[in-house]
């Protein structure tokens, strides 16, 4: 047997998975979640439905994109390895996976969900396509469409998405397109001539919602072509970068950072940082209402819920209210991790990029208790 990814086309976090394992040029299987065996194997040693998850030839589960991707790259045999050799790489690498993931969740809800008129047909056949048992008759595909449209349309909330932040919500992402596109015109991908971890968790909505979906497939066609080609790329099992010659077959040299690069980072210490701040406060405050929890386990009725509470904050001049998920603090870990491990003059010259982007607060923002992954879950470790 091969590997095999169970996700659905559509899926964010499948995304992310697919691009890596394609790059890599990893055999596998597309597998929908919506299979019989899924539900009743995958599901139940997983602990709760979620995609994507990977299964190897062995039997292994690996749920989560991160994960997936750490998983082989701990094995040092990738052709192009995800997390650079350098300091300043590997810190943005990790900048952008969060900010990828979790920034970008906003423009993803808001451009799948509320432009029905162009996108609605289109969803309407590809959610059952992948979540309807195989064969299934016309109405009950139309049954589960109705339920995780619904579902989805209900989580946008808790990602911020109201008639209120909707305009400030497109100005934004028309921003992010334009500084990327700008970065994108001398560099096939974030970092140079290959993918990183930070271009895995760019994909992860700039595929499967923003390039995909029909409405902000043709506004990114339109207005950030490099971007398009970018999302191509991504998916393509070689380097698919002709229009740039014969370009570098590994970073930007010597640990640089161009100023296309910084502008995004800019970008994400004022559209992303605040809610950085928010829920890292809320986390720690709700901690200190749960001083018991034990840990290895979430604090939470159920062991598979991933939300511990809404957090209201400032966004662009609007109040805005979001759901907290641990899950979110344990991609911030990962940042905070190439800060702490690195050697005094890499951690200066990390100091100074994040001084000079307004991101210095990533350095300090930390919860009262590590997130870690047992089991395929998020908890809590130990006090």
């Amino acid at each position: 047997m091969t590997y095999r990814l169970y996700g659905t086309p559509g899926s964010l976090y499948t995304g992310k998975a697919r691009a890596y394992l394609i790059k890599q040029g990893i055999a596998f299987e597309n597998r929908a979640a919506g299979e019989a065996r899924f539900r009743a194997e995958i599901v139940p040693q997983i602990g709760r439905w979620i995609i994507p998850v990977l299964e190897a030839p062995d039997g292994t589960l690996i749920q989560d994109g991160s994960e997936i991707i750490g998983h082989f790259e701990a094995q040092g045999k990738t052709r192009l390895p995800a997390y650079p050799a350098t300091p300043t790489h590997r810190l943005i690498g990790q900048i952008f996976e969060l900010f990828g993931g979790e920034g970008l969740l906003r423009p993803a809800m808001h451009y799948r969900w509320n432009f029905d008129d162009a996108n609605r047909a289109f969803l309407a056949k590809d959610f059952p396509a992948a979540l309807a048992p195989t064969g299934a008759p016309e109405a009950a595909q139309a049954e589960v469409f109705a339920m995780a449209s619904g579902r989805m349309r209900k989580a946008m909330a808790g990602f911020g998405v109201s008639p209120e932040t909707i305009p400030a919500i497109e100005a934004s992402y028309a921003e992010f397109l334009d500084l990327f596109d700008a970065h994108l015109a001398a560099s096939p991908y974030l970092l140079g001539g290959r993918p990183t971890i930070g271009d895995y968790g760019l994909v992860a909505p700039l595929y499967a919602h923003l390039g995909r979906d029909p409405y902000p497939a043709q506004l990114m066609k339109q207005t950030a072509y490099r971007v398009w080609r970018w999302v191509e790329r991504m998916n393509a099992a070689d380097q698919d970068a002709g229009e740039y010659g014969a370009p570098p077959a590994e970073l930007f040299e010597g640990d640089a950072v161009p100023e296309t690069l910084k502008r995004l980072l800019r970008f994400i210490a004022e559209d992303y940082l605040p809610e950085v701040e928010a829920f890292v406060g809320f986390t720690n405050a709700w901690l200190a209402e749960h001083p018991g929890i034990e840990a290895g386990t979430n604090g939470l009725p159920r062991l598979q819920d991933r939300g511990i509470g809404q957090v209201e904050f400032l966004w662009r001049s609007h109040p805005m209210r979001v759901s907290v998920m641990p899950y979110r603090l344990y991609l911030l870990q990962k940042v905070q991790a190439e800060i702490d491990q690195a050697q005094p003059a890499a951690r200066a010259a990390m100091e100074a990029l994040l001084a000079e982007t307004g991101l210095s607060a990533l350095i300090t923002l930390r919860g009262a208790r590590r997130v870690e992954r047992r089991g395929q879950l998020e908890v809590w470790g130990e006090g």
